[in-house]
């Protein structure tokens, strides 16, 4: 049986969740709503969620932790939410506003503009770090990853942009593998 969807999920008193083929789940955050596979049931018992498969052949036993998992993170983004900090490194590199925009100035001639999704508030703090906040785990890791592309971090000098605590690996430049 699949360790991770064995757990329960606790539902907080915030938050109500209707059951059927749809999910839906209401919160303080907002209301997310997701269609699950029919190889895996949900069922709320008390003030839990429990996810238990149907059968046990392969496709049932790989959606069963995968199910659990995004449900819990539905109750999770409506209840407490979701956040995820970019920082940009480089001379002359940064983040601005520009109305409702985020604004990134990384090299090119031009600043890229990202209109935020529905659900994402973008808040700077500083040029060179900016916050990304919402409550669907999905949409926020998208569009975080899009302005990450923009300007990945590169391993010589470090310079781009990067999650926060994100370790870059660096290398040594041309003369660092030189031996006499």
């Amino acid at each position: 049986m699949s360790r991770i969807g064995r757990k329960l999920i606790p539902v907080p008193s915030g938050a109500t969740v209707t059951l059927g083929p749809t999910v839906t789940v209401k919160g303080p955050k907002g209301t997310l709503t997701r269609e699950f596979r029919p190889e895996v049931t949900i069922e709320q018992d008390g003030g839990n969620l429990v996810v238990t498969r149907k059968s046990d052949d392969k496709m049932a036993r790989s959606l069963h932790g995968l199910s659990r998992t995004l449900l819990a993170n539905m109750v999770q983004g409506v209840t407490t939410g979701f956040s995820k900090t970019l920082e940009i490194v480089g001379v002359g590199y940064r983040f601005q506003m520009a109305g409702s925009k985020l604004a990134v100035v990384a090299g090119f001639s031009h600043p890229v503009e990202f209109e935020p999704p529905a659900g994402i508030e973008v808040k700077l703090e500083g040029t060179t770090k900016v916050t990304l906040s919402g409550y669907d785990k999905q949409t926020l890791g998208d569009f975080a990853a899009e302005i990450r592309s923009v300007r990945p971090p590169e391993p010589y000098k470090g310079k781009g942009i990067k999650y926060a605590g994100e370790k870059i690996r660096r290398k040594a430049g041309k003369t660092g593998g030189k031996k006499k």
